[in-house]
């Protein structure tokens, strides 16, 4: 295969070291390098070049950020414990403890493998996160390993290439932005674009080349033009200009639904001055000569970004008629957004963990929190993001501090970000001196105050209203805390009823001893656990009983189950006298009479019963909608009556419930028909959409009173939307 990578050498590291360290000791670097050479001899990679050249393009690419030697040399032998026969041992008899270090870090996080893209993104995230807070060359190392690796993805296979295109657009490439290192961000953007997209980008990168030298002469008028305009007030700055990245073009073009001819700040320009006052100056020289575009100017000096990322950004249309994008930043803050993170990380012989405590760093403690709190890999993954790409606004606190959030973040946000205790006791808020609701978006130079009542608890509804990662972990911590003690609770309750309805009493059957005992039988670390999973409709309560009980009285249970279930065979299969029925027709009490069961009528409904042939008489509800298409056979209705009964009897009752889809729902519905001493026979439960769920249920009810009794105590569960009563065609509400 003909090798089309150009192959960094040695000499080029060593030079661009010595740039910005001219007294670095490379000892270690030459050692690395004739380790790394020896290790992987015979090696190559797909592209038919010697494997070396990988960890020699990775070393490359670190002095780009600055590095210091001990991660040059880290870089140099990153793969060695992975691909070929060298020890953990070996290298830290041969390199020291903390190269290591650093070459183990980095092998973890390779090494394990996932069922799924969504779980391996998320693991991947957490392990480099994980690694920062530890080191963080760790990860400057694996950004600069996967950059290689995108520049030589034309050498995979299609699927490989696509599958490394989105990982590196979904997770490297805004770590990279979150870390500050904008120009690696740029071209992880814009590797993977070209294999994600190919078409759009084949098309691109075609308009942009026959557009080059219209745009170069543009950029160099404009270059020249704004150099005058300084010199002129005489004031020192260094000014360029460029296109924007393809990926860049396209993302707006996506977004703001343009074509290419429509996007006219194609031109970037930047202008380095010596300092902020410097910036401000140009600044007002830039607006007196241009118009500025309107909602295009962003003070990154005065409030900055996350990332520390520090500039002034501004739109103006140029007198040629075309827009242009300004940036005017300092020497200190070019650097910083050249190398980003690793510009304020100052290491020390030994010590190469000394600014953990820096300020800069609290988003990545915040980070490293929400991993070891959230353990489902998708819900992290979603977490994470909203961190990695925020759009954000900055807003005062009372004191005056500024606080930054990504763009639509609420009062709700602002709470969990002061203290969780003050986001759980959020009642309401002031911005600017007015209350305003939880669901308000909280807007740049907005002075916010939260007022709290320590009465008051997080809704689940907040985490609709809720942006950050952080506001939203802490909600669904504490609204899974409150769900579980619910549920206990629930699920105590539900195996206290089912033992009384039994005849049994539960301060005997059901002790501390005895519920320890069933759980473990069934598998359960604790009763807790097993009780709440009754409450949550998880476990059924037969199931437990059967263990928590002795097998005396179970069997006696059943045994009354089972003549309850002939019983009720018996009477579906064979017509039931007036008696029964409870039902009149004239005076007679001898003639057969059966219940419908399209309509299920109660005592207490409006019924007419129909003479049919060979079935005797059937009494259905007068709303039903069989009696109304019975046709010429109407003429063989005839008026019935419910007659008072010494002993009431329960009939079956089919009722609709439309609720919210949550945990619990069908044990806290159960709960409150129990509670109207009703009991469920049949349920079906069916989600519908995303959030909703519909209960299908058949309950024994004496009559009319009882069933509205019950279903308004259905009605009243929170979470429970409406209620209907049921019959083939017709849908009777719940009254209040």
């Amino acid at each position: 295969m003909t090798v089309r990578t150009k192959i960094v050498h040695l000499e080029s590291t060593i030079e661009a070291i010595r740039e910005y360290k001219p007294d670095a000791k490379v000892d270690q670097i030459l050692a690395a390098y004739a380790f790394s050479s020896r290790s992987h001899k015979g090696q190559t990679r797909r592209s038919g070049a010697p494997y070396l050249s990988h960890p020699m393009a990775v070393a490359h690419i670190l002095t780009r950020l600055k590095m210091d030697t001990t991660a040059i040399a880290a870089a140099l032998l990153h793969d060695t414990l992975e691909d070929t026969d060298a020890t953990l041992k070996e290298l830290e008899l041969a390199f020291g403890p903390e190269v290591a270090k650093l070459v183990d870090g980095l092998t973890k996080l390779s090494r394990i493998r996932f069922s799924s893209r969504e779980e391996s993104q998320a693991e991947n995230m957490r392990k480099m996160i994980l690694a920062m807070s530890d080191d963080i060359r760790i990860v400057l190392i694996k950004l600069a390993d996967r950059l290689h690796n995108l520049r030589t993805l034309e050498f995979l296979k299609p699927e490989r290439q696509k599958k490394i295109a989105e990982e590196s657009m979904d997770i490297y490439a805004p770590l990279a932005d979150r870390l500050g290192i904008g120009w690696l961000k740029e071209e992880m953007q814009n590797i993977s674009f070209k294999y994600l997209h190919p078409l759009a980008y084949k098309k691109l990168e075609g308009v942009m080349k026959e557009r080059q030298e219209e745009l170069g002469k543009f950029a160099v008028a404009v270059c020249g033009h704004t150099q005058e305009l300084l010199i002129k007030e005489r004031l020192t700055a260094h000014v360029t200009a460029r296109p924007k990245q393809l990926f860049s073009i396209y993302r707006k073009m996506e977004k703001q639904n343009l074509e290419f001819d429509q996007i006219f700040d194609i031109i970037g320009v930047r202008i380095i001055t010596n300092s902020a006052l410097d910036c401000y100056k140009a600044l007002g020289l830039l607006h007196t000569t241009w118009k500025p575009v309107p909602g295009k100017f962003k003070d990154y000096i005065a409030l900055q970004k996350k990332n520390m990322y520090q500039s002034i950004h501004t739109t103006l249309l140029h007198n040629s008629g075309k827009f242009v994008e300004f940036q005017v930043r300092t020497q200190q803050m070019h650097m910083n957004a050249e190398e980003g993170i690793a510009a304020h990380w100052r290491y020390k012989e030994g010590d190469a963990s000394q600014n953990n405590g820096d300020d800069k760093f609290i988003w990545l403690r915040r980070l490293l929190d929400l991993g070891q709190s959230i353990g489902d890999s998708k819900e992290y993954l979603e977490n994470i993001k909203l961190d990695l790409f925020p759009d954000e606004v900055y807003v005062f606190t009372p004191d005056q501090e500024v606080k930054a959030f990504p763009s639509g973040a609420t009062p709700i946000d602002f709470a969990y970000a002061v203290h969780t205790q003050v986001g759980n006791h959020c009642v309401g808020a002031l911005v600017n001196g007015i209350m305003v609701p939880l669901e308000y978006r909280l807007h740049n130079g907005d002075m916010v105050k939260i007022i709290t009542d320590q009465k008051h608890h997080p809704d689940p509804d907040w985490m609709k209203i809720a942006k950050t990662s952080t506001a939203k972990s802490k909600i669904r911590a504490y609204t899974r805390t409150a769900q579980k003690a619910e549920a206990l609770k629930l699920g105590r309750e539900i195996l206290e009823e089912e033992v009384k309805k039994h005849g049994l009493r539960p301060e005997i059957f059901i002790t501390k001893n005895s519920l320890e005992q069933a759980s473990a039988t069934l598998g359960f670390k604790s009763s807790e656990l097993a009780v709440q999973r009754i409450g949550f409709s998880q476990l059924s309560v037969d199931q437990f009983l059967q263990k928590l009980l002795p097998l005396n009285e179970w069997k006696k249970i059943e045994a009354a189950r089972s003549k309850s279930l002939k019983n009720r065979i018996f009477r579906f299969f064979w017509p039931w006298a007036a008696k029964n029925t409870g039902v009149r027709v004239g005076d007679s009490d001898k003639i057969l009479i059966r219940l419908a069961g399209c309509c299920k009528p109660v005592p207490g409904d409006s019924i007419h019963g129909f003479v049919s042939r060979g079935h005797g008489l059937v009494i259905h509800q007068k709303l039903c909608p069989v009696l109304k298409e019975l046709g010429p056979a109407r003429e063989r209705i005839i008026k019935a009556q419910w007659e008072k009964m010494k002993k009431k009897r329960t009939h079956p009752v089919r009722i609709k419930a439309y609720c919210l889809n949550k945990p619990g729902i069908l044990a806290t519905v159960s709960a409150a028909i129990a509670s109207c001493r009703s009991n469920i026979s049949n349920a079906i439960v069916t989600p519908t959409g995303r959030t909703g769920g519909e209960l299908d249920l058949t309950i024994e009810i004496e009559d009319v009173n009882h069933l509205i009794k019950t279903m308004n105590a259905v009605k009243k569960v929170k979470g429970v939307k409406k209620v209907e009563r049921f019959m083939e065609g017709v849908r009777i509400s719940s009254k209040k």
